[in-house]
């Protein structure tokens, strides 16, 4: 107990993982933009835009996070000058938000698609026979639906964006949890095992009321047919 003690009072593990919860959440609402941009796009009745949102789903979902986070420093950051903030950490902070929103997109497009799967054929065919176009039928009838159905595998989708975010540290976020537990573990390797059990206790408060909140509405949601 000293030793969790002393170890807490060193390092600021709370504020670690609130720049982790940051992370997520502004990565959740930015990916949860595109990706019903994209699912939008794969359900549109032009070509062009299908192929286009197909692209990018294959693409972002075959890369690895790791090499996105890095490309958004060494290529997006340095060579492309992408900057968000004069300040480098603030900076570097919204390039890995960049970074995560853009990897996340694609499972909550492939999330959401499995929810318009639930959505049953007619419910399009009335909109089209009630006059409205594309647009107006997803938005208004197919998009809500769609959410209903696809609660489960989006909660999935954003615990892995939570555990994703450790990942920050390849985008130069120096004060996330990742960071903190390398550097932890430098200066005091005699307490290897106390520092991962640190870690791994909080990301399971993080995640499990996560989970059980995803189950209930799953489950409070689901459309009886």
């Amino acid at each position: 107990m000293q030793d969790l003690m002393t170890l807490l009072s060193e390092y600021n593990v709370p504020g670690a993982f609130l720049v982790n919860i940051e992370l997520t959440l502004w990565s959740t609402l930015f990916s949860t933009i595109l990706g019903v941009i994209l699912v939008m796009m794969r359900i549109s009745p032009i070509p062009s835009l299908r192929t286009v949102a197909g692209i990018y789903v294959e693409l972002f979902k075959n890369l690895p996070l790791t090499i996105i986070m890095v490309f958004m420093v060494l290529g997006a950051y340095a060579q492309l000058k992408l900057t968000f903030s004069d300040t480098f950490s603030t900076n570097f902070f919204w390039l890995a938000v960049t970074g995560l929103s853009l990897y996340t997109a694609a499972f909550v497009c492939e999330s959401l698609r499995s929810g318009i799967n639930t959505v049953p054929l007619g419910q399009a065919e009335a909109a089209r026979a009630l006059g409205l176009n594309f647009t107006q039928a997803a938005v208004q009838i197919i998009l809500p639906q769609t959410f209903r159905g696809s609660v489960a595998p989006l909660g999935n989708t954003f615990i892995a964006l939570l555990k994703n975010s450790t990942v920050a540290a390849a985008a130069s976020v120096a004060t996330e949890t990742s960071t903190m537990m390398s550097e932890m573990i430098e200066y005091h390797a005699d307490q290897i095992v106390l520092i991962f059990l640190i870690f791994a206790f909080g990301y399971v408060i993080l995640i499990v009321p996560i989970g059980m909140l995803t189950t209930y509405l799953s489950n409070k949601l689901a459309v009886r047919r």
